[in-house]
């Protein structure tokens, strides 16, 4: 299916979203690059809007962009090339991640875990890529949040937004299942459980009225600490 609407992902992004999801992407990255990592992978990179700008910020660190689809990262090769940027780009399975233990110092991953088909086991294999100390940074759509702007978003999201996406991407099934994996995934706080659960201490705040959710997780041995504030607390 990503295959499929690579050539239009990054035009329907941006029409979808009404160029929102430029801001939380920015949000992703600021949180991700505070303890100034060397080693990134930016996973479920697509055509590689996180990962080329993990490299503009932070040019001397190295970035591995990896993806499940061939045609996305052959965009994201493109997009590196045109930029003159230096990044990796390679096919990855979130759930048998092609790495050794330990291997960096950051994972990022925007709108991607949603679809990784085993939640825990993709969370395991990220705790196993990242070494002690480093952080893993969620980007992600939960299920829309309650109120009247939940509703509205509701609305856009199940009626307007496939309509929109079917019409432009030629593949009205792919703009289908994005509100239905949405309202299938994990509310907020059951993530940061889930990824404290598996050795990251995490918190986690709402963008957007709770349209998207920012989760940071830092690897620690000790036990499981949960916060959900409006800031992220003092590292």
């Amino acid at each position: 299916m990503f295959s499929e609407i690579a050539p239009r992902y990054d035009l329907l992004n941006r029409v979808l979203s009404a160029g929102v999801d430029r801001r939380w992407r920015k949000a992703l990255v600021e949180a991700a690059l505070e303890r100034g990592p060397k080693r990134i992978l930016d996973l479920a990179t697509g055509t590689g809007d996180v990962a080329l700008l993990l490299k503009r910020l932070a040019p001397q660190a190295e970035v591995i962009g990896g993806d499940f689809a061939p045609p996305m990262l052959e965009l994201a090769r493109l997009k590196a090339r045109r930029a003159g940027l230096e990044i990796s780009f390679v096919q990855a399975d979130a759930l048998a991640l092609p790495f050794p233990d330990h291997r960096f110092d950051l994972v990022t991953i925007a709108f991607g875990f949603r679809n990784f088909a085993d939640h825990e086991r993709a969370l395991a294999e990220l705790h196993r890529v990242i070494a002690p100390g480093g952080r893993l940074c969620i980007l992600e759509f939960p299920p829309p949040p309650k109120g009247g702007l939940g509703r509205l978003y509701r609305l856009y999201f199940t009626r307007i937004l496939p309509l929109i996406g079917g019409l432009i991407s030629g593949n009205p099934g792919a703009y289908r299942y994005l509100p239905e994996s949405v309202e299938r995934f994990p509310d907020p706080p059951t993530l940061a459980t889930m990824m404290g659960l598996a050795g990251f201490e995490t918190h986690y705040r709402p963008l957007t009225g709770g349209i998207a959710a920012l989760h940071v997780g830092d690897k620690r041995l000790r036990p499981m600490r949960v916060t959900r504030t409006g800031e992220f607390p003092p590292t």
